[in-house]
């Protein structure tokens, strides 16, 4: 099966690795986003999926914008691919694009459609406080990831799970499915299935305001925050940026879930109640805990401004905190 793969970020790479690696599939040519600028050296730098294809000798076209880019629409055209895979690629395919390759355009995406539409689908998954989340290979329609599914593949969210760890699991389970869908497709032993689109959410691009954390919030809310948004999640701190990285909701309901962390004790404390915000009691060896609008949180990871990531003991310990004075906002 010839196959042109459209993909950038590293949670693509798990599946232009399998494809590479399986003698089913020829790989023609590899579409992923200009070289960006980064890190403190602003230097260009190549995508992820970029790095491995060059490594093994591929045709790269970085198109800016693809649905204007004659050389690389003649170039499509001409591979006469099967397929087109993409995987997190980072731009819209144009009808002309989609109608190129035998049996069509396949998606890999991050989420059980129809729920989680759109850019950003495993960190709002997190957030909205699923606990259960998965793959889905779909056919590519002109639409936001409304076209016909193919096969599914689900994966638990643990309460302690963040956006990081649960992005590692579903690019490997992803791959794994293309290339099941792939082997499907060819024998004609898949039915696409149409998604219901009155039970879809969506997963817009994340907004730098939505990773400042507001206090009046619930425990739970914030903490599914940090872990969703990870690991971007800031408050301010004695006039200082803080980053917030791993918390725990002190909660009752969810004290059983939390055995894997050795150090919680094993029965709940309590603490005086304070304002929004405002560090209300220490957990030693742990952390800080935060006033919410419903319920505490321990800080269990921060990061201050120009600082390395510390955990929470350490933060307490640096900072002299003073438990019922402190306060974040």
């Amino acid at each position: 099966m010839k196959i042109v793969f459209f993909g950038t970020p590293f949670f693509a790479v798990p599946t232009l690795e399998a494809l590479l690696n399986s003698p089913n599939f020829e790989i023609i040519a590899v579409v992923t986003q200009p070289d960006k600028r980064r890190g403190r050296g602003n230097q260009l730098l190549p995508s992820p999926i970029k790095k491995l294809a060059l490594e093994h000798q591929l045709p790269v076209w970085q198109p800016k914008r693809i649905k204007k880019a004659k050389e690389t629409l003649s170039r499509l055209k001409e591979t006469q691919a099967d397929v087109f895979v993409v995987v997190a690629y980072g731009q819209i395919l144009s009808p002309e694009i989609l109608a190129m390759p035998r049996l069509g355009c396949i998606n890999v995406h991050g989420s059980l459609l129809p729920k989680y539409r759109g850019a950003a689908p495993i960190q709002w998954s997190i957030y909205h406080g699923e606990t259960e989340t998965g793959i889905t290979t779909m056919l590519m329609d002109e639409g936001m990831d409304t076209g016909a599914m193919l096969l599914t593949a689900r994966t638990p969210i643990g309460l302690l799970d963040n956006a990081e760890q649960i992005s590692s699991r579903l690019s490997q389970q992803g791959a794994n499915l293309l290339i099941e869908t792939l082997s499907q497709l060819e024998q004609e032993e898949i039915e696409a299935t149409p998604q219901n689109s009155t039970e879809a959410t969506y997963a817009p691009l994340i907004q730098k305001e939505d990773y400042q954390i507001d206090w009046t919030k619930s425990a739970i809310a914030i903490h599914n925050q940090v872990r969703g948004l990870y690991p971007d999640c800031f408050a301010f701190f004695r006039d200082q940026t803080l980053k917030i990285t791993a918390t725990v909701p002190l909660i009752s309901f969810y004290w059983s879930e939390l055995s894997s962390l050795q150090k919680i004790p094993q029965t709940l404390p309590t603490f005086a109640e304070g304002t929004r915000g405002q560090i209300v009691g220490i957990l030693k060896n742990i952390g800080p805990v935060v006033q919410t609008g419903d319920g505490l949180l321990v800080l269990l990871q921060v990061q201050l401004a120009g600082k390395r990531p510390q955990s929470g003991k350490d933060f307490i310990n640096g900072v002299r905190l003073a438990a019922g004075v402190d306060q974040l906002s």
